[in-house]
């Protein structure tokens, strides 16, 4: 299967949303791709500068493993069979030097024992050859959240405050009682607070990939959090833009009564 077969154009709707999100939680992210096949490396590139990060390209281990030890990456995608310096070789010196950059395998080495190699070798993730773009796009993002949400204590935004170690939810300091999947919805809104999020956004950040896309979940959910937070603030926090999505007003001067 060519590489263009892998990374169809479809996925790269799914990609701008997602560049959304990182780009309200961290500026400047730069990954670097190291893999010898020319064209799914151009592609990879693409699809991940029209995501909105900042991307270097090489085709072999030696000019990365030099790029890596110079360049302050967030992220290495990592293929394993390149010239000059092997992937794992690559990935072990990194180690060895106490690199703490994210490393995510890109590789067609299948096998669960090839799988634990890489993981043991100091890999944060491994994505098995052939893949769908958008399944990378997901990885990524779950490796940056991680990075970027570490030592992070709480959220804050208008007179709501969620505690992202405990998940507890304030507003005007009283605590207000969500359900898990109600606190995924408004830490995603606060993260963005000011810009609308559509419904499909919402469900791939707090449901898991199994969910109806046709569902009324979001809509059932948002209606629980809205009256679970106007109770306490006296006014509606989240507001709606028909055929759009949802909101998070930035202050609380922004408000109905």
């Amino acid at each position: 299967m060519s590489a263009a077969a892998w990374l169809s154009r479809p996925w790269y709707g799914c990609g701008k949303a997602a560049a959304q999100i990182m780009r309200a939680w961290r500026e400047d992210l730069k990954i670097l791709v190291v893999e010898d096949e020319r064209e799914l490396l151009t592609s990879i590139g693409e699809g991940l500068e029209i995501d909105g990060y900042y991307v270097d390209l090489i085709d072999n281990g030696t000019e990365a493993l030099e790029m890596a030890q110079i360049e302050q990456y967030d992220l290495i995608l990592l293929d394993l069979n390149l010239p000059g310096v092997d992937g794992l070789d690559l990935l072990r010196t990194l180690r060895r030097e106490h690199s703490e950059t994210k490393v995510l395998i890109l590789s067609a080495r299948s096998s669960v024992a090839d799988r634990i190699v890489g993981l043991d070798a100091g890999a944060d993730d491994y994505l098995v050859k052939p893949f769908a773009f958008g399944e990378l796009e997901a990885r990524i993002r779950n490796l940056l959240r991680r990075e970027y949400t570490h030592g992070e204590t709480s959220l804050v935004s208008g007179e709501l405050r969620l505690d992202t170690a405990s998940r507890q939810v304030f507003a005007k300091d009283s605590e207000v009682n969500l359900t898990k999947k109600e606190t995924a919805i408004l830490e995603y809104l606060m993260r963005r607070a000011g810009t609308v999020v559509s419904s499909e956004e919402l469900l791939s950040h707090a449901w898991d990939s199994n969910v109806d896309p046709f569902s009324n979940s979001v809509r059932v959910h948002i209606f629980s959090v809205r009256k679970k937070l106007r109770e306490v603030l006296g006014y509606d926090p989240i507001s709606n833009k028909v055929g759009e999505g949802y909101y998070l007003k930035e202050d609380s001067d922004d408000k109905d009564e």
